[in-house]
């Protein structure tokens, strides 16, 4: 018996390569890729059978897996290893997943890689830092390391600021995903991977084709538009259409549907067969925000809602210390109320009452946490409910607690409310793996929490897994998979064709695809391509989307308008007051928009366009108040300038009015910041500020005079390095390929 023992351990030494530590173990299968299980030294020791086992499970799907096991210092150490893995001629690399203690990557100096995060720098650095495994699954952007954090409990983070000189853009080379149990004080994380790894193990014995999937839309997200789910809903019928036939599922849940929508929810998210929950709405660390107060117009539910809220500030106000007589008198003040609204702030019934009726808004920790979820895989499209740099973290519970589920997608930071977050979704029917969808829509927020090989069964197997790694080149294969009467097919196929194809090829057909194809998501993605060019073809079909019936394209259109700037648009935009008044999203953008028009186009096409329309009821009204915002966003402008272009004003004044212009796309403005960032007599903090700003206009008609600017100053001899340096990461920005 001890000789079997002895003879085992030896034939399990040699799997391992060692160094310095580490243990590698190899695959036990060849396959035309791999994938690595990256695991911390005592977490391995602690679960090594349940990490064996899920290897053996992922091999039986024909991928061959590594495990790399160590004490991971730091980052550095693991992209090294995961890059050697992927530039392996035979079997390349194509995934990997963290389990543990691994070093989380902080990055700095790339907010444009987010969907929205804008946050000054100059705040602490674990709040203005993005926490991102791009660092892990994208070779091509390059680092500078910073430090690693000091603080107790923070000591894993580790800042990386992206060079000038890399990539600017976002293009996965491999996929991956985390698995970091949520944990409270005093918890172990690792019996939670033990038991998440042993579901896994079980769950991925199934056969299992996605047939059942819930759609739920929280309160305030995307200005409560219900063109916008409605328009939603009609391209996931695009994107799946078996779901809508009998004997499949597909639910819609809406915040409108009930007081309290959470337990709708939950009894949706616990129902025996759901495979697919997509969960859009607001989000913290530790809630997925649901509902506001009620929508009412009777008298009673109002009142009920203005003394709740009243109730809740008065509160604030003592907690904050503030003098609530006087806080009561600025409301009695401002809302007409009297005393009697205030009666019941502080008895205790009613704080109890208030904090029942607040804890069933949203949900809560507690309400995922070992509540049976039976969705296979979740997607939180919301803010920071990803956040797997802190300890406890509210998507971590689907996946890492007694739930069925396996994978979560999820997001590290805020995101923005308007991005794409069911781009080539549709594909997941088809048996590709979560991991290569990430790899299509993923921001620098973007992660995978479990398994990311996970895949629903399919008719076609691995087929699409293997193209999307080994035929990724293959015009014949994308141009065949593009005959395929499917919406994402074909959207997946004119991402890869657009690639491929040359400019004169690949531009025209998309903007075939955009004008003849039925499907909402193929021509989005036509759409969506179409910016990379910018040329002809990119501006008939920016002129055409303002009258898609697709609500996201328009909702799309207006933001590209913004972005772009030019006067050949000034009408378009101006158009959606006549076409587009009922769709509360779109309206809001072109509210937005009016700021950045010339007005003195503006003025003309309001008079052509809005007053002199026959068809507008109210047309002169509205007109009017438009002609007024208009001269009001004018004279806004010219203050602006004047604060940039006034040299006895402190930096500090003038960089805060140029960092709004990361935001507020000011065109008129970019003369002023190139000449502040070509002119050598001031600040190095200015010129680089003014660089940076310029760099968030990537599609703005002013673009060839910015990288003129930065080739200027480039090959200026006195120039300082740091802004030689921006101007070349401004440049790199202005020529890259951009998500959305």
């Amino acid at each position: 018996m001890l000789k079997n023992k002895i003879i085992a351990c030896l034939l399990a030494l040699s799997s391992f390569g060692l160094a310095h530590g580490q243990q590698i173990e190899k695959p036990g299968i060849k396959s035309s890729t791999t994938f690595a299980i990256v695991i911390d030294s005592e977490t391995y020791r602690v679960a090594r059978e349940e990490v064996i086992a899920y290897k053996n499970t992922i091999e039986q799907d024909g991928l061959g897996t590594y495990i790399l096991v160590d004490e991971w210092k730091n980052p550095e150490a693991i992209r090294t290893e995961l890059l050697k893995l992927h530039q392996q001629k035979s079997s390349p690399l194509e995934g990997v997943v963290l389990v543990g203690a691994i070093p989380i990557p902080m990055i700095r100096d790339a907010q444009y890689l987010t969907s929205a995060f804008k946050m000054n720098q100059k705040i602490r650095w674990d709040k203005s830092s993005v926490p991102s495994d791009r660092y892990y699954d994208d070779f091509d952007l390059q680092f500078d390391f910073l430090r690693q954090d000091t603080t107790k409990g923070r000591e894993h983070y580790f800042y990386y600021s992206l060079k000038p000189a890399s990539t600017q853009f976002i293009e996965m080379d491999i996929y991956s995903a985390r698995i970091k149990p949520p944990i409270e004080a005093g918890e172990d994380p690792k019996p939670k991977i033990k038991e998440y790894l042993q579901k896994v193990v079980r769950l991925r014995k199934e056969d299992n084709r996605l047939s059942d999937m819930i759609v739920s839309t929280g309160h305030g997200y995307n200005s409560n538009s219900i063109n916008a789910v409605s328009g939603e809903a009609l391209a996931l019928k695009s994107q799946f259409p078996d779901l809508f036939k009998p004997g499949n599922s597909i639910k819609f849940l809406n915040y409108r549907n009930a007081e309290f929508i959470k337990f709708n929810l939950l009894s949706e998210l616990k129902r025996p067969g759901l495979d697919f929950a997509y969960m859009t709405g607001h989000g913290t660390a530790t809630l997925q925000l649901l509902n506001g107060y009620p929508e009412a117009s009777a008298p009673q539910p109002s009142m009920a809602n203005v003394a709740r809220y009243l109730r809740s500030k008065m509160r604030n106000a003592k907690e904050d210390g503030r003098d609530t007589a006087q806080v009561k008198e600025g409301f009695k003040t401002s809302l007409g109320v009297n005393e009697k609204w205030f009666t019941d702030a502080f008895d205790p019934s009613s704080i109890a009452e208030d904090s029942i009726y607040n804890e069933h808004m949203d949900m809560q920790i507690h309400d995922i946490r070992d509540a049976g979820v039976q969705a296979r895989l979740v997607y939180l499209n919301s803010c920071l409910t990803g956040s797997f740099h802190l300890d406890n973290y509210l998507a971590g519970y689907y996946p890492f607690s007694k739930n069925e589920n396996i994978t979560a997608l999820a997001n590290s930071i805020g995101v923005l409310q308007d991005l794409w977050p069911a781009e080539l979704m549709g594909t997941l029917q088809h048996g590709v793996r979560v991991g290569h969808w990430l790899k299509h829509i993923a921001y620098l927020e973007t992660h995978l929490l479990g398994d990311p090989t996970f895949s629903f069964t399919a008719s076609t197997g691995n087929s699409l897994n293997e193209a999307l790694v080994s035929k990724t080149n293959d015009k014949k294969y994308w141009q065949t998979l593009l005959t395929k009467n499917d919406a994402d097919l074909q959207a997946l196929s004119l991402v890869y064709l657009s690639r491929i194809l040359p400019q004169e090829d690949a531009s025209p057909l998309l903007r075939k695809y955009y004008f003849e194809s039925p499907f909402e998501t193929v021509r989005m993605e036509a759409f969506q391509l179409l910016r990379n060019f910018e040329d002809s073809h990119y501006f008939d079909v920016l002129h055409a989307a303002k009258t898609d019936s697709y609500e996201f394209i328009r909702r799309r259109a207006i933001y590209d308008l913004a972005d772009f700037g030019g006067d050949d648009f000034v009408k378009d935009q101006l158009e959606f007051y006549a076409s587009d008044p009922h769709s509360e999203r779109i309206a809001y953008r072109t509210r937005w928009n009016l700021q950045f028009l010339n007005p003195t186009l503006a003025h003309r096409y309001i008079d052509e366009v809005i007053r002199k329309n026959p068809a507008l009821v109210q047309a002169s009204t509205l007109a009017d108040k438009l002609d007024k915002d208009i001269a009001y966003h004018a004279e806004k402008l010219e203050k602006s300038k004047a604060t940039l272009t006034d040299t006895t004003k402190a930096d500090k004044d003038r960089i805060s009015e140029m960092n709004s212009l990361r935001l507020y796309r000011q065109h008129a403005l970019i003369p002023t910041l190139i000449s502040i960032a070509q002119d050598q007599e001031e600040s190095a903090e200015l010129r680089k500020t003014a660089l940076d700003v310029m760099g968030w206009y990537v599609i703005s008609v002013h673009r060839p005079k910015i990288q003129e600017a930065c080739d200027l100053i480039l090959n200026q001899e006195k120039a300082p390095k740091e802004v030689k340096d921006e101007a070349l990461k401004t440049k790199n920005r202005l020529r890259a390929k951009m998500h959305g």
